[in-house]
């Protein structure tokens, strides 16, 4: 162990091969929060308990308070929780932040509390980005996953088009400076590294699937007993559920559908007063924030997965659907081309077309039995590759600097 230039201790830099890691995970957002970022955040913290590895998470707390340092279980695994003070984002329903100009002295505290052989940050924006810069000072290596397109983060502020401008440019400039800290970034898929490294100039982002633990779903392969549309995530105005009604409306009253939409956000009265005002109030149920249980119920007997966001790094609700062996109706934007594959599990749709929408949920609603069967199963074949334990395979060898599994 070395010093840092302020006389903390430092970790080595490499750990001992095959020796279980003492691994602080960052991040801006954390259950209770359900969104694709706290999602993939637990299931690695919880993941990489399994595996053996001593897990410390730090993340901001429900409410303003003094830190708290305790167990969680998560995803059936416990690890250590430091809960930061934080306070509401209020022009956001239920996003919470630490003051950024308390970051680095929380960051002192946790690390030296911690003392981890490595930092996995899961944003640049607040905890991260003070985790870096201190881990940085204690020769502490960093990985960075980034979860973040900053444009939509724009939806909740109330400010101009020409500050909303000014500050998303400050915000990349900022992420550059963190990421430039790290032993590697990651991101969910290579289209999403792409884009990262257009955007800030840096080279050699690893894409690493999201993963999911196919074993908690239950495919059920054959036809529903009714037509049900299904869509989960944050109801906010980057995932477009407005197209999805607009086009349940355009479809032949003679299937019957129905719309199940689980998930919170600021956007739900907006959609349910466009529901009414669409005459598809009998036809679409709003479930709120629901466990997982209930989740994996509305997977199964659902018939079609629809998403028509434009703003998905990997979308863990759409492998998740494919897991629960559905097809998908996507909008070719962003990573869902990487999960939807035209003709095989379901189609792609040109953003907010509404019409191709409607044509392409029609297809899968109609279609005999075999051709369904037919897309439920590439449905499965094609998550297969999203497998949580290669997730976990590369991010251990991400944090011992080793060569990443082929």
């Amino acid at each position: 162990m070395t010093s840092s230039p302020d006389g903390q201790p430092a970790s080595a830099g490499s750990a001992e091969p095959g020796r279980p890691l003492k691994i602080l995970i960052g991040c801006d957002t954390f259950a209770p929060d359900i969104n694709g970022a706290a999602r993939f955040a637990e299931r690695l913290a919880a993941g990489l308990v399994e595996r053996g590895h001593e897990v410390h998470v730090v993340a901001p707390n429900t409410r303003y308070r003094r830190s708290a340092v305790h167990e969680e279980v998560i995803e059936g695994q416990p690890m250590t929780m430091h809960r930061l003070p934080s306070v509401r984002w209020l022009p956001h329903d239920w996003l919470r932040f630490i003051w950024p100009w308390r970051s680095k002295h929380y960051a002192r505290k946790v690390l030296s509390a911690v003392q981890p052989d490595v930092v996995h940050i899961q944003s640049h924006i607040v905890i991260g980005r003070g985790l870096a810069r201190i881990a940085t000072q204690r020769g502490i290596p960093i990985v960075a996953t980034n979860h973040v397109m900053a444009e939509n983060i724009l939806d909740h502020t109330t400010m101009p088009d020409f500050i909303n401008r000014i500050v998303l440019k400050l915000a990349w400039d900022d992420a550059k400076r963190t990421f430039d800290l790290t032993r590697a970034v990651t991101t969910p898929t290579r289209k999403a590294a792409d884009f990262l490294e257009r955007t800030i100039d840096i080279a050699g982002v690893v894409p690493i699937s999201c993963g999911i633990d196919r074993r908690n779903y239950t495919p059920v392969i054959g036809p529903r007993e009714k037509n049900r549309i299904l869509f989960v995530g944050r109801l906010t105005g980057e995932k477009h559920v407005d197209v999805v009604l607009h086009a349940l409306a355009r479809l032949d009253p003679a299937l019957d559908v129905t719309f199940d939409i689980a998930g919170g956000g600021d956007q739900r009265k907006a959609l349910e007063a466009l529901t009414a005002q669409l005459g598809l109030s009998d036809r679409v149920t709003f479930h709120g924030r629901v466990t997982d249980e209930q989740l994996r119920e509305l997977y199964s007997r659902s018939s079609v997965f629809a998403i028509a966001s434009i703003a998905e790094l990997q979308s863990i609700v759409t492998m998740e659907a494919m897991a629960s062996a559905l097809p998908i109706v996507g909008a070719d934007a962003v990573a869902l081309p990487h999960l939807v594959h035209d003709g095989e599990n379901g189609y792609l749709f040109q953003p907010g077309d509404v019409d191709e929408l409607a044509d392409k949920l029609t297809r899968v609603l109609t279609a005999p039995q075999e051709e369904y069967e037919r897309m439920q199963r590439a449905s499965l074949d094609g998550v297969a590759v999203h497998d949580i334990n290669r997730t976990l395979d590369t991010f251990e060898a991400l944090y011992r600097d080793e060569p990443l599994p082929v």
